[in-house]
């Protein structure tokens, strides 16, 4: 376990696909693995997994799927090895219609799961989209890591995540306070007030029980997301995730660390075509140092 006793869950999500974030989980848990942590990988990408072909190692025949399902009793049966010292995977399930809506019992016994494996560190990788399942993997982390592109689509698709995420955490402590009806009144589509910040919810909510505000607002101190800005190119590139940190907190009132970027490297692609985990085969390319230095800077 790691120094102060205590698992943590890294959990790594974007708004859309093809932003890098399967390479940049699998190599920053070969960070963690390589300081003498031990890791378990999971890939939560339930309807799309690719972690086993970024680590090169073939598909592993028991996976997720095995465990939601029953097919399997115990998840730490769906633990591979990957080669690398001190890091495990649990591959996604591959029986896409099936396995990509599970059902909330079988997410509450993931969920669970996961919490008890005996390890320092467990990363998931999320799939793409703003769906439940993949909110509250991302809700229940220790820390939540959020992948852009400096692109109009993906800081779109990033801003929404967010957007989904914090509503979706508000819901569960409405819930949690027994409070969901005056949650889900306000929110109503229906409702002419039209609302579309957090600030607004909140305003709203305050007209029914100002009580209800403070306490959904102390709960709400705890979501912190952390961003990594993937494929940078310029200065410019470096400085679009300062200006989301800071929209993040003017629009929706989200405290957000800017964990740093990883700079666009033509080295990843042939470490995608060759199988090979970038921080082994190429560990002081520009691409492998970014991703090294967020990894530490949680640590």
């Amino acid at each position: 376990m790691n120094e102060d006793n205590k698992r943590e869950i890294w959990a790594v999500g974007g708004g859309k696909g093809g932003i890098g974030k399967s390479l940049i989980v699998a190599n920053m848990s070969i960070v963690l693995a390589q300081r003498g942590k031990k890791v378990i990988l999971i890939d939560a990408d339930l309807g799309g997994a690719n972690l086993h072909t970024c680590l090169g190692i073939p598909q592993p025949k028991a996976t997720l799927g095995d465990f939601l399902s029953r097919r399997v009793s115990r998840i730490e049966d769906t633990i591979v090895e990957t080669g690398i010292p001190n890091l495990g995977l649990i591959s996604g399930a591959q029986e896409i219609l099936g396995a990509a809506n599970p059902k909330h019992s079988q997410k509450v016994r993931l969920l669970r799961t996961i919490g008890s494996l005996n390890v320092d560190f467990i990363l998931i990788d999320l799939g793409s989209g703003t769906s439940f399942n993949i909110l509250d993997f991302f809700l229940v982390s220790d820390h939540g890591l959020l992948i852009v592109i400096p692109e109009p689509t993906s800081i779109e698709n990033a801003y929404r995540f967010l957007k989904c995420s914090f509503l979706r955490k508000v819901g569960i402590l409405a819930a949690q306070y027994d409070v969901k009806e005056v949650f889900d009144t306000v929110l109503d589509p229906k409702n002419s007030r039209g609302i579309r910040t957090p600030f607004e919810l909140f305003d709203e909510i305050s007209k029914v029980d100002e009580k209800v505000v403070d306490l959904l607002q102390k709960g709400m101190e705890e979501f912190r997301p952390k961003l990594i800005l993937n494929q940078v190119r310029s200065e410019n590139d470096i400085r679009i995730g300062f200006s989301i940190r800071s929209a993040c907190m003017k629009y929706l009132g989200i405290q957000m660390d800017y964990l740093g970027y990883i700079y666009y490297d033509d080295i990843v692609w042939q470490s995608i075509r060759k199988k090979r985990p970038l921080i082994i085969d190429y560990p002081h390319s520009l691409a492998a140092q970014g991703i090294r230095s967020t990894a530490e800077s949680l640590l």
